[in-house]
């Protein structure tokens, strides 16, 4: 492998680190509100979207002189990171705010309130407003921003409460705060208890702008799947009889990849209709993608290796295939899981170092096995092989340059510390990585694709063993021509042919259609095992 080659992975290695991993944007949201909780909503909205609120409780439980004053305040920004990235007890400090963080960053915002006079005023669903609150843009503290007031386009729903202004970022602040009937002030806040219904519904139903994209490309993906299933499917009842165990694990991997695609657009299209997506069916796509990330690699592990192609069997490697392939399940499958419910902490941290250090060791293994397997090739001459090795190879020279370039991108983009404008792009982030190993899946299908020749990928111990006597006689021919090199047949001593049974018709067809190689006996330590050793000598025994 060239030193370029190896500093590109190295690079890609370290910075596998920097990549976080995308939540889905739920619309709806029950938050319980009570004496010491306020609440807090963020999303990406498209313009003239909608919001709602309904509040719900139990009557019996509410005392009848409480009432209510709920004030709201909807925000926007064009940066994403002042939204998304503020927490909770801060954002609840930007209550009423006239400006920015930062100086030098814009966006807008509306506010107001509603009085209830009981519970039960409280929880009857009508409609707040008959005119659209004005909005005026956030400025620095030195400048004084200018009203600007607009109309309901229609008119409103039962419980409609603002509607967004533009395509961004917005956070929804709500604080509720009782009052004691003939009383402004109250020394000690009575107990109370309700749930807030809060739903934002726009052009695209549920939807957001952010999410709306990466559905997309999950139905395309889905879609392509099906069709990489179709194919597969194809190749393999035309030639099952020369199907090679590799060519299973392809397929496997498809059906994954077509389930996982599934899986993750259903929880999208369920977003945009219902508002929310059931927590155990993402859990579910985060496992299953797990699992396909790790049979994948292993994929790729075993045709860098070179089984069934080079080697017979992998020996004692297969033991490290499986650690490896179940260290990256656990550690991808605890990542995923943690990103749907929420989790932080040192858990996480753990989880999100120990899945990018598997990932670079697997990258690096992949690099080194495959530039052991093009070598062996190389000294052995096996030229229809080697070609195999070289498109391989290529691609996966091409995804680690495509790699390092979208990583320095989206760190421009997404990590920078300034304001994060580029917002709208977020999708693309967690799209690039399917993508480019659907590319991978779709090379490797592509050479390794069942076929009426398929056998001459394949390992022969008679073949792909030490035969000096052949290679002087036949250099290389059957080769060049990708193992269809015609022999005649042999005739008898009394110069008749012999009628072929069935199985000399086969051992003929083995002979015709496998091509020879030449051997390699300047590398007998990357031959497989001791057993593959013991065969060659037996072998070079009997040629003597």
């Amino acid at each position: 492998m060239p030193d370029a080659t190896a500093h590109w992975v190295r690079a890609l290695v370290f910075t596998l680190v920097l990549r976080g991993g995308t939540a889905a944007e739920v619309s709806l949201w029950n938050a319980e509100i009570n004496a010491t909780q306020d609440a807090v909503f963020r999303k990406t909205l498209y313009a003239n979207t909608t919001i709602f609120m309904k509040f719900q409780g139990d009557l019996a439980s509410c005392d009848g002189n409480l009432s209510f004053n709920v004030s709201w305040y909807l925000r926007s920004s064009v940066c994403y990171n002042e939204v998304f990235n503020t927490p909770d007890n801060k954002a609840m400090s930007m209550f009423g705010l006239e400006h920015m963080l930062r100086d030098g960053w814009s966006g807008y915002y509306s506010q107001g309130y509603m009085f209830f006079d009981n519970c039960s005023s409280l929880f009857l669903p009508k409609v707040y407003y008959t005119e659209f609150n004005p909005y005026q843009p956030l400025s620095s503290p030195k400048s004084d921003p200018s009203n600007q007031t607009f109309t309901w386009p229609d008119k409103p729903d039962i419980g409609a409460l603002a509607k967004s202004w533009d395509d961004s970022p917005y956070i929804f602040i709500v604080k509720v705060q009782p009052l004691l009937r003939g009383e402004d002030d109250i020394s000690e806040v009575p107990n109370f208890a309700f749930t807030m219904k809060v739903e934002m519904k726009g052009p695209n139903d549920y939807s957001s702008p952010a999410d709306w994209p990466l559905m997309m490309f999950f139905m395309v993906m889905c879609i392509v799947y099906v069709l990489f299933g179709a194919l597969w499917l194809f190749w393999s009842a035309c030639y099952w009889r020369d199907l090679l165990r590799i060519q299973f694990w392809i397929g496997a991997v498809i059906i994954l990849g077509m389930l996982e695609k599934a899986v993750f657009y259903s929880v999208y299209q369920s977003i945009r209709y219902k508002g929310e997506y059931v927590q155990g069916a993402v859990i579910f796509a985060e496992l299953l993608s797990a699992l396909k990330r790790s049979l994948a690699r292993i994929l790729v592990l075993i045709v860098s290796l070179g089984y069934g192609i080079v080697k017979p069997r992998l020996g004692t490697t297969v033991h490290r295939l499986v650690a490896v392939g179940l260290l990256y399940l656990l550690f991808s499958a605890v990542e995923g899981v943690l990103r749907v419910t929420g989790g932080h902490g040192t858990v996480a941290l753990v989880g999100n170092l120990g899945l990018s250090l598997i990932d670079s060791c697997v990258m690096w293994w992949i690099f080194i096995s495959l530039s052991q397997t093009t070598k062996l090739l190389k000294l052995r001459r096996n030229v229809v092989k080697l070609s195999l090795y070289q498109h391989f190879t290529n691609t996966l020279i091409f995804s680690v340059v495509a790699s390092i370039i979208f990583i320095i991108w989206t760190n421009k983009v997404f990590r920078m510390v300034g304001c994060q404008t580029g917002w709208r792009d977020l999708w693309v982030d967690d799209a690039f990585w399917r993508l480019l190993f659907s590319t991978i899946l779709l090379v490797i299908m592509v050479l390794l694709r069942p076929s009426a020749n398929s056998q001459r990928f394949s390992h022969s111990p008679l073949i792909d063993e030490d035969d000096e006597e052949e290679e002087a006689k036949e250099p290389m021919l059957n080769e060049a021509f990708e193992g269809m090199k015609m022999r005649g047949s042999k005739p008898d001593t009394n110069g008749s042919q012999k009628l072929l049974s069935k199985e000399d018709e086969d051992l003929k067809w083995v002979e015709e259609n496998i091509p020879t190689t030449v051997a390699d006996v300047a590398l007998p330590a990357l031959l497989d095992d001791e057993e593959e050793i013991l065969k060659t000598k037996m072998e070079r025994s009997k040629m003597e």
